[in-house]
């Protein structure tokens, strides 16, 4: 019985051995995760990140094709670059790039490739359970943050997201008393 319990006693300290070895294998296989990522609180987490926009256009462009219930710019847009984050906890970074109104025969000459509008500001559509356990659409809007007549601007800020939050899309509208997007994500 005592030679039985030492070889259990070798085979097991052989296969704890083993295991380790391989987990030590498994290790330095895979890739370790950013030193960042190690220190990320919960409610730091990224809920949508993002580095294209699409600006309005086509069947978007006025009142007939709305998105989630915004309207689309009257006139078209072009748009250099946009990109940006939301985070679970409403924190929202969005920079745009060139977006200015189009170089197109719709749009009055004095206006082409310009912003006409001193400040942008970002909109978040989330689907969520409203009333009676009803899917809905909310829709949150930013405050103002200024934009250049080149169509540059940075928008970062915190805004209170519905819980749940399903499925965001972030548009850029212009300021306060314009309903209208002028880019959204996407590509």
């Amino acid at each position: 019985m005592r030679k039985f319990g030492w070889m259990l006693g070798a085979a097991s300290a052989a296969a704890l051995v083993g295991a380790v070895a391989l987990q030590g294998v498994a290790a330095s296989a895979a890739p370790a995760a950013p030193a960042t990522h190690r220190h990320h609180h919960h409610h730091d987490a990224t809920v949508l990140r993002f580095d294209t926009m699409t600006p309005v256009t086509g069947p978007f462009q006025g009142t007939a094709n709305p998105i989630r219930g915004v309207n689309g710019g009257g006139l078209p847009w072009i748009l250099k670059s946009g990109h940006g984050t939301l985070t679970r906890d409403g924190r929202l970074f969005v920079r745009v790039h060139g977006l200015v109104l189009a170089n197109d025969p719709s749009v009055p000459a004095q206006l082409r490739d310009t912003n006409p509008f001193p400040d942008y500001r970002a909109l978040v559509s989330c689907q969520t359970i409203g009333a009676g356990n009803t899917a809905t659409v909310t829709n949150v809007s930013t405050a103002d943050f200024k934009a250049s007549s080149k169509g540059d601007s940075t928008i970062f800020t915190k805004i209170s997201l519905p819980k749940p939050c399903f499925a965001p899309i972030v548009f850029v509208t212009g300021p306060t008393g314009t309903d209208a997007w002028f880019a959204v994500t996407g590509s």
